[in-house]
């Protein structure tokens, strides 16, 4: 067993000192950002586990990732929340945190109700996570964590009894879908735009589970902003950017996740449905340096939290008018458009009378030889005992 799994007491003097730390525990003593002493602990369990194994990258994000991605998203009570890839609950945790903490002592016991009863709702796949991530809730102080266990990609339910009467669409989407891993037919099967890839299949989820006014928040890797060469890469951006209004990325340093067992480039991602995407707002930190020593902190998004409200332009961030430059695009390709309709227009007879040349050797190939033998009909059929092999046709694509 690791030092994550147990703590090794083996002297009076220890046990001593443990009893010391413990009482030294108290309201004022505890990170502020956080309610409740033990989900700190809690929490930060949660990351040793992802150091120790080297894989937490996929289950836990890093909290001050989170916090941002929450503010910036600004949930509301009487809304819901919901993380179709939720892994250890850090983002609905932190929803509930800073629902709760921006209402103060304002809030109703009706709201309270709502918050802690009616509002969270995710998905977990992975066997060992799901109970961690139904404790991380229950800890934060969340009395019915609407947590739905097995393959949301597929939709196939290990155990649904803690998700029963869901809504269909959800206000608030919050989620740091898993990085280069691989899905099966079985998955691919549920989406319009068929790709082994976990994170864009997941992104596909996300907005099928958005409405009107819907927001999201979503770490996105680099392989998904900027791959072209994957029909499913490149259909399901234009379906973002048709559907939804990207309003915000923001670039983040390649080590982010490196303290969580991933080193993979990352982006945040933020968007609206029921509006196509006319400008986005970029926002670039990635010449910060960040490691397991020196993470990233909340003083590092202190200029984008200055700049988001009016979009300003720095250094750092500046705003692409995507709507103009794609029709700056289109117009630039209408040539070379008509120019390949002009050509397959002339292709077109040529590819046909190919086609009836070919049945005419056919034909000639196979001819039947006919003659009568004692007054009988009979016939010989002549056909080349090794005949070349087909050739393929000649198609244009546009």
């Amino acid at each position: 067993m690791s030092g994550v799994d147990r703590s090794r007491i083996d002297s009076e003097k220890n046990f001593a000192d443990v009893l010391d730390k413990v009482d030294e525990i108290s309201h004022h003593a505890v990170d502020d950002t956080h309610v409740f002493t033990l989900s700190q602990v809690y929490e930060g369990l949660l990351l040793k586990m992802g150091e120790k194994g080297n894989d937490g990258g996929q289950f836990f994000t890093p909290r001050e990732v989170i916090r941002v991605m929450v503010r910036i998203v600004d949930p509301q009570i009487g809304k819901t929340v919901y993380d179709p890839g939720c892994g250890t609950c850090g983002f609905l945790a932190q929803s509930f945190e800073y629902m709760r903490s921006k209402a103060g002592d304002a809030i109703t016991p009706v709201e309270l109700e709502t918050l802690r009863s009616r509002t969270f709702y995710g998905r977990e796949k992975d066997n060992a996570v799901y109970p961690i991530s139904l404790a991380n809730l229950v800890l934060h102080g969340i009395d019915e964590p609407h947590i739905w266990h097995g393959n949301a990609l597929s939709g196939i339910a290990t155990y649904d009894g803690l998700f029963a009467g869901p809504p269909q669409f959800f206000d608030y989407v919050l989620m740091n879908p898993p990085f280069g891993g691989k899905e099966g037919k079985e998955a691919q099967t549920q989406y319009d735009y068929k790709t082994g890839a976990t994170q864009v299949l997941f992104l596909q989820n996300v907005l099928k589970s958005m409405k009107k006014d819907s927001v999201c928040g979503i770490v996105m890797d680099e392989g998904v902003l900027f791959r072209t060469n994957e029909a499913g890469f490149v259909q399901t951006k234009r379906k973002l950017l048709e559907e939804c209004n990207v309003w915000c990325i923001v670039s983040l340093p390649g080590g982010v996740f490196t303290s969580a067992g991933a080193g993979v480039k990352t982006n945040l991602m933020f968007f609206t449905k029921g509006e196509q995407t006319e400008s986005i707002w970029y926002f670039d930190l990635a010449d910060i340096k960040v490691g397991k020593k020196t993470p990233l902190t909340k003083t590092h998004f202190d200029e984008l939290f200055q700049l988001l409200p009016t979009r300003g332009n720095s250094e750092r961030s500046w705003t692409i008018p995507f709507a103009t430059r794609l029709q700056q695009a289109l117009e630039e390709a209408r040539p070379f458009r008509e120019r390949a309709s002009q050509l397959f227009a002339e292709a077109k007879p040529l590819e046909d009378d190919l086609k009836e040349k070919r049945k005419q050797k056919k034909r000639h190939k196979q001819r039947s030889l006919h003659w009568k033998r004692n007054g009988k009909a009979c016939s010989v059929r002549l056909a080349k005992t090794n005949p070349k092999p087909k050739r393929s046709k000649t198609r244009f694509t546009i």
